[in-house]
């Protein structure tokens, strides 16, 4: 099982990755895109890349054997699309590749990337790229149904579940009607409202006896029973006749 990277984490170690503008492109397409490192990553073309209707062709040499694996059409995200625009702005335009800087196999992305990160004064986390994977699996099925999540991230429902997916602060604070902390809204709703309760906090629960009453249950005066058969000699139940 994976683990997913806090706010905290994505608001200071992953923005320092712009010290290295083609970094902040890899640690993005992980991050964001939710693309294998490096398999995926060095497999990238620029041709791969449909700005108009803001989608990419991914390859992948992991899936490649199944039916159907060797490639998937990934959406540009909102927060992938600045960092790939950034990098192949200050690339040559000539280059076949969208990563070029890191393709060396003697170089190793996962040390440089704990360099960074422990510039930005955070403990790196267990598996550096693949959790970056894992933390977009979530986000993306807390809003899309899983079968299209899958589609995107390349791997099955039984993985998903097994590897990737699981139960986050996030979720807890959807189920109580709150943004999720890190969000923009959620943090602007807690700095707002540092009090803040449930629903239930603030609205009454109308009683039992206010509940699915017809106006002509009321009209008529009928007795309200329960679900439950008759029960005599307790003349605080309303299943009395």
């Amino acid at each position: 099982m994976g683990l997913t990277i806090d706010s905290f984490t994505r608001r200071t170690a992953l923005p320092r990755c712009s010290l290295v503008v083609r970094y902040t492109s890899t640690s993005a397409l992980c991050r964001y895109g939710g693309l294998r490192c490096p398999s995926e990553l060095l497999t990238l073309r620029r041709e791969d890349i449909d700005w108009v209707r803001g989608r990419m062709l991914v390859t992948s040499p992991k899936t490649a054997r199944h039916p159907g694996g060797e490639s998937r059409t990934v959406p540009l995200f909102p927060e992938l699309r600045p960092h790939l625009e950034a990098v192949l702005e200050q690339s040559d335009p000539r280059t076949e590749f969208v990563i070029t800087r890191y393709r060396d196999a003697r170089q190793n992305l996962r040390t440089q990337f704990q360099r960074i990160i422990r510039r930005a004064q955070v403990k790196p986390w267990p598996k550096l790229f693949q959790n970056l994977r894992s933390t977009r699996e979530n986000e993306l099925a807390a809003v899309h149904p899983l079968h299209v999540v899958c589609a995107w991230m390349g791997n099955s429902r039984p993985v998903a579940i097994k590897h990737y997916l699981q139960v986050t602060d996030a979720d807890f604070d959807r189920a109580i009607g709150e943004s999720p902390v890190g969000s923009e809204k959620g943090e602007q709703n807690r700095e707002q409202h540092p009090g803040a309760v449930g629903y239930n906090d603030v609205h009454d629960t109308p009683k039992s006896s206010e509940i699915c009453i017809s106006p002509t249950i009321k009209k008529q005066g009928i007795r309200l029973r329960g679900i439950e058969p008759p029960t005599y000699g307790l003349g605080n139940r309303c299943s009395i006749p």
